[in-house]
């Protein structure tokens, strides 16, 4: 008879070779990109917005995950409904009853949505946009779905047809017919909605890539000319919901804006089970499943299990009961405001701009000669090195996690768990000023590495 398993034993035995598996079983750029770029860490164990290393250096999170960590790592109410949930030996999944967990979440969720009425539940966001992008095709009876150049939504295949970024899309076509327009162009929407066969606008009310919001009155006027011609508004919040921006929802900065279908998904979470939702109108639903024949019509083998509506319905808690939406727009508005006043005393830095703990910082090219060479040298290598050339001292130096935010973007996006505090504002600005500090003395250890990253981006042409 074989011994038990024991995870615990397993990881012992395993865990340092973590970089080798990846190499040899999974995607094998990954270690190759964190050994160039000098974070291939190792990392013990998490909570709230910090985690350790295996030396035991505590590190800050401004990433959370890509912002699946919205409420903190490891949050003990999220963790005790997962162990609730565990030990009830709940009957989940047998496909042919109607558990309450589903109906409480989506009671819970439409409560922030009172002009939607029902929800599909799926795994991801990926999956929450597939949802509404055939959602809005069956509902509208037309094909053809709009999108905003530079977005993101997802890179399963009816996702990626509206990324507005091509280096996702090459390689991966032919794509669904779909057409980009600019963020904040209400003429061009106005041309292609004039042909007639537009079933949506999918909008991310604050793009992820390059942090980019929609301009004031953009989602409003969108929405007017969407119902003068019978198509529907899609909010993509998967990365903007759930608080992130100071609101439960980011379309709701923006009065009298009421989106058709909404995506959500990773702060849903809890940083535990994925999960993704689709929220819309009755009558879209209604569409859909439109007989008895058709209630399987669309569906996901995972969808609305246990674990998941447990987590979402503990984080909703935790949102509501810790007023992390709240915290969002307060310690977010200090660390932009705080950053923003640097923009005068730093040449290489552009412009601080985003909402609630979503911020973007992006740099340019400096006045000075002094500086403008080694911008030179960094762009002709490749675009984006500075911004990279800034997130590793970060890390490497101050122990802070960010990111840069997109391919060939010279932007950081800060989008920290919603529990960070003054005094994480506090670390990240005078981890940040001496990062810029270092870099406006155009040399040093700091622009070393930039000639590394440049040697290795010439490598890869």
């Amino acid at each position: 008879m074989s011994e038990a398993f024991d995870l615990g034993a397993l990881l012992a035995e395993r865990g340092g070779e973590r970089y080798a598996l990846h190499s040899r079983h999974l995607n094998h750029q990954l270690p190759r990109m964190l050994r160039t770029i000098g974070f291939d860490k190792v990392y013990e164990r998490a909570e709230g917005a910090h985690f350790w290393d295996a030396d035991g250096n505590d590190h800050l999170d401004m990433l959370a995950g890509f912002g699946v960590m919205g409420v903190g790592r490891h949050h003990p109410v999220v963790r005790k409904a997962l162990h609730d949930v565990l030990d009830a030996s709940l009957a989940d999944l047998t496909r042919f009853d109607c558990p309450p967990l589903p109906g409480l979440l989506a009671e819970r969720l439409l409560a922030h949505s009172p002009h939607l009425d029902r929800v599909f539940f799926g795994n991801s966001g990926t999956e929450a946009v597939e949802t509404a992008l055939k959602f809005a095709r069956c509902a509208t009876g037309r094909p053809r779905v709009l999108y905003c150049t530079h977005a993101f939504h997802g890179l399963t295949t009816g996702a990626l047809s509206v990324n507005g970024e091509s280096g996702f899309r090459e390689g991966f076509g032919p794509l669904l017919p779909d057409t980009a327009v600019p963020l904040g162009d209400l003429d061009a929407l106005a041309r292609e909605l004039a042909r007639g066969d537009v079933a949506a606008l999918i909008v991310e009310p604050i793009q992820g890539k390059g942090v980019h919001e929609a301009p004031p009155g953009y989602l409003r006027g969108a929405q007017e000319l969407l119902r003068a011609h019978r198509a529907l508004l899609i909010a993509d919040e998967v990365q903007t919901g759930l608080g992130r921006t100071g609101d439960f929802y980011a379309h709701q900065h923006e009065d009298g804006v009421e989106p058709d279908l909404i995506c959500v998904a990773k702060a849903l979470s809890g940083g535990y089970v994925p999960v993704g939702a689709t929220l819309g109108r009755d009558w879209i639903f209604q569409k859909v499943y439109a007989s008895m024949d058709r209630v399987l019509v669309h569906s996901a083998s995972f969808g609305s299990n246990a674990q998941a509506m447990a987590a979402g319905l503990a984080v909703l808690w935790v949102l509501e009961s810790e007023h992390l939406v709240e915290r969002a727009r307060t310690v977010g508005e200090l660390l932009r405001s705080r950053l923003a006043a640097l923009v005068d005393r730093y040449e290489l830095l552009s412009e601080v701009r985003g909402r609630g703990l979503m911020i973007g910082i992006e740099f340019g090219r400096p006045r000075s000669l002094k500086l403008r060479g080694g911008w030179t040298m960094l762009q002709a290598a490749r675009k984006g090195l500075f911004a990279q050339m800034v997130v590793a001292p970060l890390l490497q130096r101050h122990r802070i996690l960010t990111q840069v935010s997109g391919d060939r973007l010279e932007v950081i996006k800060l989008i920290p768990p919603l529990v960070v505090d003054e005094t994480d504002v506090d670390r990240f600005v005078t981890a940040f000023t001496a990062v810029m500090d270092d870099a406006h003395r155009g040399g040093g250890l700091m622009w070393d590495f930039g000639r590394t990253l440049v040697k290795q981006a010439v490598a890869v042409r």
